[in-house]
Parts: C-alpha cells; sequence; structure tokens
C-alpha cells in the first residue's frame, strides 16, 4: 500500500506541476519557447517555483513515507521532462532551465519543509 501511495503521490503532483505550466502559458498566451521579456522570464519562474513548491509538499503530505525520497523521484521527474524538452525544441529554453535548475531542487526544498514541520 505503501508503495502505491508514494507512486500516486509523485503521478499526482507531478500532474499538478505540468497543469500549472499548461495553463500559465495557455492563458496568459506566452510562447514558453519564444524569446521573453524579463518581466515574463520572472513570472515564470516565480510561478513555477510557487508551483513546484506545492507539488513537493503535496508529494509528501500524500505519501506519508517520512522520507525525502518521493520528493528526490518527483525532481527527477520534473528535471527529466525538462531536459528531453530542452533536447527536442528550438527557441528559448528559459522555461527548461529553470525547470531543471529551480523547479525541480524546490519540489525537494518543499519535502524538507513539510518533514520539518511534522517532526516539531
Amino acid at each position: 500500500m505503501n508503495t502505491l501511495r508514494n507512486i500516486l503521490a509523485v503521478i499526482s503532483d507531478y500532474a499538478l506541476f505540468v497543469i500549472s505550466a499548461i495553463l500559465l502559458f495557455q492563458l496568459s498566451g506566452i510562447d514558453p519557447h519564444a524569446d521573453a521579456s524579463v518581466g515574463v522570464i520572472i513570472l515564470t519562474i516565480v510561478y513555477g517555483m510557487l508551483f513546484s513548491f506545492v507539488s513537493g509538499f503535496l508529494t509528501q503530505l500524500i505519501s506519508k513515507s517520512g522520507k525525502l525520497t518521493v520528493n528526490y523521484i518527483l525532481a527527477a521527474i520534473i528535471a527529466g521532462f525538462a531536459t528531453f524538452s530542452l533536447l527536442k525544441t528550438s527557441g528559448n529554453h528559459y522555461s527548461q532551465f529553470a525547470a531543471i535548475f529551480l523547479f525541480a531542487p524546490t519540489s525537494i526544498l518543499a519535502g524538507l519543509v513539510y518533514l520539518r514541520r511534522v517532526k516539531k
């Protein structure tokens, strides 16, 4: 049961992260692969870090594993798909680099924050 819960936690929270990104780009009309202004890049980074934090936190909440392993897996999936996108798309890659170097680590940080709050 714990393994299934961990898998569901990672999948559901990766889906949350992806759906939030899709909504940002679709509703705002921003092309994630086009050259972007500094304001758009900052908005994308703040938004992405917020949702990667929420995803990482919820991964711990759902899995109840008490270990960062599920967050490492979530981060690897975020970074892995961003790397795949980086290699397969043309244009500006600020969103992929942000996912690899900022969003993935933020999801781990969120798990750490959750675990430290639970231990108190």
